[in-house]
């Protein structure tokens, strides 16, 4: 391999080209007419909780916390398109909530603390864990369910312990924490989109 194929650490790009098509696998894989058909209901949930003045709020730890106000950015600012903000919370957004409620009880409930603070009939909680079995994912899921919110999760595949407490699942077919995000990424990037171009009209 020539020295230009490899930098001083000795990472070749054959490493990166193979990583990229790794992701390229995993993102073929989740695609599917079952994918189709979850995508499209949680565009509906969404749409539907935003048009009638409901909440949407988003949860998730770690590089899921930071998707959640990715997600929350692109929909409280604008993803492409110029409209009305729109009525989104990420959880995970808070510290002084998060470090208070953590801190005085339990980090398990951090999440189902704030759905029952912000939560409503009608709108809808989207949950993001990469494995489907964060406590308090699940946590804020039941919360959401109890008070008549419909329950997204983003997970990755097969949805773990979540996927009974979801009624809808974005699932991306990996095992693999790094390539899940990379798939979620892809999933509320068109989720984002097709809120946008419906609620923009």
């Amino acid at each position: 391999m020539s020295p230009a194929n490899r930098n001083r650490r000795g990472i070749s790009m054959q490493d990166l080209t193979g990583y990229m098509q790794h992701t390229i696998a995993v993102l073929q894989a989740t695609a599917g007419e079952g994918l189709d058909t979850a995508m499209h209901a949680a565009i509906e949930a969404v749409a539907v909780a935003l048009e009638q003045g409901h909440p949407v709020l988003i949860a998730g730890n770690g590089g899921s916390a930071s998707d959640a106000m990715h997600i929350a950015g692109e929909l409280v600012g604008r993803y492409k398109r110029e409209r009305r903000g729109l009525n989104v919370i990420a959880l995970s957004a808070n510290p002084a909530v998060l470090t208070a409620w953590a801190n005085d009880y339990d980090y398990e409930t951090i999440f189902s603390r704030q759905v029952e603070a912000h939560g409503r009939a009608g709108g809808v909680f989207l949950g993001i864990s990469t494995s489907g079995n964060s406590k308090n994912i699940m946590a804020a899921l039941a919360a959401a369910k109890d008070i008549g919110m419909t329950t997204i999760g983003m997970t990755g595949a097969g949805g773990g312990k979540m996927a009974g407490l979801c009624d809808i699942l974005l699932e991306a077919q990996s095992n693999d924490t790094p390539h899940i995000q990379e798939a979620h990424i892809c999933l509320y990037h068109y989720l984002c989109d097709k809120i946008e171009a419906r609620l923009a009209n």
